[in-house]
């Protein structure tokens, strides 16, 4: 039987600096949205697995929170969610940018340097470079310690996507397909409607006010005249912040609205009515009850 008849599948964690290009990847490769983007730093806050399935393949891609240095709880759960993902993998896909290495960057290659499974090093955004600038950076990372491989790739245009699909195909065992064919994340469907909220909030505002948010979906399961109802909660952590996301007259909150509503339809293949509703909760990421109530809570991580 030849090689590429065999089915293989297993877990994948993509690992690195925040902003890095993890989510735009997994989307890529699962073909739609699973994971929100942002160009702000520290967009994804929990583990959220994208599955990608062909006819000989399924890999279970583990995206994780940018590893960086906590400066609260929510960082702290964050670093936590990163680094457990490395306990139960079969390979690791370590992005980097098209540079020379950094101190963030030598961080995570030490962490890297203690994993027993494959690690491949993904260095993103080549389209953004001369060719002839990528063989410093890789020289630079050599001198870290060996990498299973090295693969240029660009999450934006899919540059080389075909190279790091059967290049994984050749590091994955043998195994069963985990998920049916149709299935892309191993969220539910509400934890991927209250983050294509917060997409919608990081890109509308600035400052303070994207990393202050959390958004919980309250209620999802009523039609109302063949319209789905999704009702969510918005919460911030002072009155000021509330006030920009609600926006003169409410203008703010709407186009929030707006945003996201065709982005959920998108998702959900059918026409929603939302509603939106902003809620002050006093320091929250620093809270610990508050942020297992609204589901993260890093004991889930071990």
């Amino acid at each position: 039987m030849a090689e590429t008849n065999k089915f293989k599948s297993g877990f994948v964690a993509l690992i690195g600096r925040p902003n890095v290009g993890k989510s735009t990847l997994m989307n890529h490769l699962i073909g739609q949205k699973v994971v929100i983007t942002s160009n702000k730093p520290q967009t994804t806050r929990n583990k959220i697995s994208g599955i990608f399935t062909t006819d000989n393949l399924q890999a279970v891609f583990v995206d994780t929170p940018g590893i960086h240095k906590p400066k609260n709880k929510l960082d702290d759960y964050m670093d936590k969610a990163s680094l457990s993902s490395l306990n139960d993998v079969d390979l690791v896909f370590f992005m980097v940018e098209p540079e020379k290495v950094g101190k963030g960057d030598e961080y995570i290659a030490d962490l890297l340097s203690k994993v027993t499974v494959p690690v491949f090093l993904l260095i993103n955004k080549i389209d953004q470079v001369h060719p002839d600038a990528l063989l410093p950076v890789i020289e630079s990372y050599q001198k870290l310690g060996k990498f299973a491989e090295i693969v240029p790739i660009s999450a934006t245009n899919g540059n080389n996507m075909e190279d790091l699909i059967s290049t994984l195909y050749k590091y994955l065992p043998e195994g069963p397909q985990f998920y049916g064919s149709d299935e892309v994340t191993d969220r539910p469907e509400y934890f991927v409607v209250a983050e294509l909220i917060r997409e919608q909030i990081l890109r509308l505002t600035q400052q303070e006010i994207p990393h202050a948010t959390a958004v919980v979906v309250d209620r999802m399961n009523q039609r109302v005249n063949g319209k789905l109802q999704v009702e969510a909660t918005i919460y911030v952590e002072r009155d000021g912040q509330k006030k920009i996301i609600i926006g003169k007259g409410g203008s703010m909150l709407k186009k929030i609205g707006i945003q996201s509503r065709k982005q959920i339809e998108t998702l959900l293949g059918e026409k929603i009515n939302l509603r939106l509703w902003v809620k002050v909760q006093k320091n929250w990421r620093t809270d610990p009850s508050f942020l297992k109530q609204i589901g993260y809570d890093s004991k889930d991580l071990f």
